[in-house]
């Protein structure tokens, strides 16, 4: 049966919120034949989302508090449109009770929670009292707030270490410290103390005990109107980098069945306790051998929603609009599935190999991997699930080619979901599915994600919230990415150089004796660092260019290749020994212009395909020692320079603050790498600056 539409359905909503959320809200709104509103800042005028929307709002200027944190202009833009709700999203105003409870007032509905739970549940401190009452496992610890260093001192001790010292009003990894012993709690009480206030205006601090090897686990739960509430399966985000989530995956591969199901009945009761209406997420810190604690709750939708819609097959957003016009859930707890494995990868702006540091500017290149999954796969209608083919590809995102990457916002460019059969398949799936993510004009995270996946400990689940602390300590580099086969980068070199023949052989009017000729014997020089290349002697076989197949041979290994995919273009796709692929090649890189660029399964290569002559002559070649930069200061990321803390004549120190960069919602500090004298001020205080732009030159 299909569910009746309520009569109290709502004709047209505003989305409160940007980027790939808000587009992702549209579509589920447009799929109920429900009218939308976008708002968007000067920055976002011509952002996918304000393209997608029936009616958009102009909210302000670009920074988001003058913008997209401005209740009194929402509420006016709710008004002026006639829209009837407001979907928040996540972040900026989603878990507001202050907002929640001004659009109730207004007579808006806020499809969210009631202001009440929001309430109950943003502070810390009150919430885990809340859940010790709901009987839901809370971690030992203090958690009234502590008022001196020393009294820190004294519960972290009878507690026993480690401890960890969090802000009731923390998020985000901020206001957070773990200690293991007396000097690390005094210390850690104060520096939390002094963080919390000045990111939060709020410097209430308490203690619990720290878990040892902890796992994020998180359970999504689903309330309406009439007193059901149900949970929707869990989600692991263990793999975190400095607490934030990199990727998510549903199920978990660690927990049991015994220990889903008692999660999942302690964030009901949990929900019930607080009157929770709406999609919300009871997070839980999990132990070695499965004991688990509440974290804290989430009072809105989740950035990671989309690996439950795929196992579950509910529309989470459709589900929030339902509720919020009054409806009752259409299904019990014995009705929710789980169904296959779903990962999530969140693709972000970002350099890894600069320590992460933020990428901002115009997409030149964006064109995703293809997609077969819609919202969700299979569709839930009623009561009664209606499944559909296991394994796909998702791309929620906010971007369109030759888009802004503006620096006042969040880092996320695109979430990238697949479902597979079981986690093997799902981590396959993913792979290939970042192989083919092409983005270019900006840095992207893609190359950390391959090498996560292609982890050992990630592969067999073997892993907790410390794992990118431990594996990548020192940050990651290109060496970080082993390729499984790094020779099939070389004959993918060759064989785009001998299609590249193929065609010039074609062009007309060659002198007779002089036109291009096909060599079966080449060379490709692996371009390594300061000079340090590797010479790869390659045969080649014939080519078909029919079938647009021919083989290589290198290392004794033969490679059968096969790929229509025309010259020029960066994602090439085909086959290996029978196997599909799919590799991203260019000309062209900052190594050598004549090079290829050759990237797979997240490692990259830089090859010169070479006549045998010509790579001797090659090798008798001295290498060029780039240019001595010591003696600049130079901007590691674009951004707003904010503050230049030097003047020129000035002694500086080893260690010495030289300026202040902000891009996407986060303050860079440059130190001093040296002690030197300030020769010249190369940018001023308010200027946008480009990825290696000198900012001050030394004597």
């Amino acid at each position: 049966m299909v569910r009746a539409e309520t009569q109290n359905m709502f004709k047209k909503i505003l989305i409160a919120n940007r980027g790939e959320i808000a587009c992702r809200v549209i579509k589920t709104a447009k799929k109920m034949g429900i009218a939308t509103v976008a708002v968007y800042s000067e920055a976002d005028k011509d952002a996918r989302h304000v393209a997608l929307a029936d009616e958009a709002v102009l909210l302000g200027p670009a920074p988001s508090r003058e913008s997209y944190l401005v209740a009194d202009e929402i509420i006016a833009a709710c008004k002026q449109t006639g829209a009837q709700a407001v979907h928040p999203g996540y972040g900026f105003l989603s878990e507001n009770e202050g907002f929640a409870r001004r659009c109730e007032e207004e007579g808006i509905v806020f499809i969210g929670p009631k202001h009440y739970s929001i309430a109950a549940m943003g502070d810390k401190i009150a919430s885990k009292k809340l859940a010790n009452e709901a009987k839901v496992n809370t971690i030992p610890g203090y958690n009234d707030a502590i008022e001196t260093p020393e009294q820190a001192v004294e519960i972290a001790k009878g507690i026993g270490y480690p401890v960890m010292i969090k802000a009731s009003a923390g998020g985000g990894g901020k206001g957070l410290r773990v200690a293991f012993n007396d000097k690390e709690a005094f210390e850690g009480f104060s520096s939390c103390r002094n963080e919390a206030r000045n990111s939060f205006g709020d410097d209430r601090v308490f203690i619990e005990k720290y878990v040892l090897e902890p796992r994020h686990i998180e359970i999504q739960v689903l309330g309406d109107s009439h007193g059901n509430v149900l949970y929707l399966n869990e989600r692991e985000c263990s793999i975190q980098r400095r607490h934030q989530k990199v990727i998510e995956e549903a199920p978990s591969p660690f927990i049991s069945d015994a220990t889903r199901k008692a999660m999942g009945e302690q964030a009901v009761a949990l929900a019930k306790a607080v009157k929770y209406q709406s999609a919300g997420t009871v997070e839980f810190v999990v132990g070695k051998d499965q004991d688990f604690y509440f974290l804290e709750m989430n009072t809105r939708l989740q950035v990671e929603h989309p690996v439950t819609e795929c196992i579950t097959g509910l529309d989470l957003v459709e589900q929030m609009i339902r509720v919020a016009a009054g409806e009752k859930l259409a299904f019990t707890q014995a009705d929710v599935k789980r169904e296959g494995w779903a990962i999530e990868c969140r693709i972000n702006a970002e350099d890894p190999f600069r320590n992460f540091l933020p990428s901002t500017g115009r997409l030149v290149r964006y064109q995703p991997p293809a997609q077969q999954l819609e919202q969700a796969t299979p569709t839930l209608h009623g009561a009664r699930y209606e499944h559909g083919h296991f394994g796909g590809v998702r791309v929620d995102t906010g971007v369109v080619e030759g888009g802004e990457i503006p620096m006042f916002y969040d880092s996320m460019i695109a979430k990238l979901i697949v479902h597979g059969i079981d986690r093997n398949d799902a981590i396959a799936r993913m792979r290939s599915a970042l192989n083919g993510f092409v983005i270019r004009g900006i840095s992207s995270n893609i190359p950390f994600q391959a090498a996560l996946l292609a982890h050992p400990k990630f592969v067999t689940g073997e892993f907790n919230t410390g794992f990118i602390a431990e594996h990548y300590a020192k940050g990651f580099r290109a060496e970080d990415v082993p390729h499984e086969d790094p020779l099939f980068l070389v004959a993918l070199a060759a064989f785009v150089r001998r299609k590249a023949r193929e065609r010039a052989a074609g062009i007309s009017g060659q002198l007779p004796g002089h036109g291009v000729a096909h060599r079966s014997q080449l060379v490709v020089v692996q371009l390594g660092e300061e000079g340090r290349h590797v010479h790869h002697d390659v045969t080649l076989g014939a080519f078909d260019p029919v079938l647009g197949t021919m083989d290589v041979m290198v290392g004794g290994k033969t490679y059968a290749l096969q790929s229509h995919t025309k010259l020029g273009e960066i994602l090439m796709r085909g086959t290996c020994n029978g196997q599909t692929f799919s590799a991203q090649i260019e000309r062209g890189s900052a190594k050598q212009p004549l090079a290829l660029k050759i990237s797979h399964n997240g490692a990259t290569i830089h090859a010169l395909v070479l006549l045998p002559r010509a790579a001797q002559l090659y090798r008798l070649m001295p290498h060029k020692a780039p240019p001595d930069l010591s003696k600049f200061l130079l901007s590691p990321m674009p951004g707003l320079l904010v503050d230049v803390a030097v003047k020129v004549g000035q002694k500086v120190m080893a260690g010495e603050k030289l300026a202040v960069i902000e891009a996407m919602k986060m303050e860079n500090i440059l130190l001093a790498q040296q002690d030197g004298v300030v020769k010249e001020i190369r940018a001023n205080k308010g200027e946008s600056l480009a990825v290696d732009q000198a900012i001050i030159a030394f004597e």
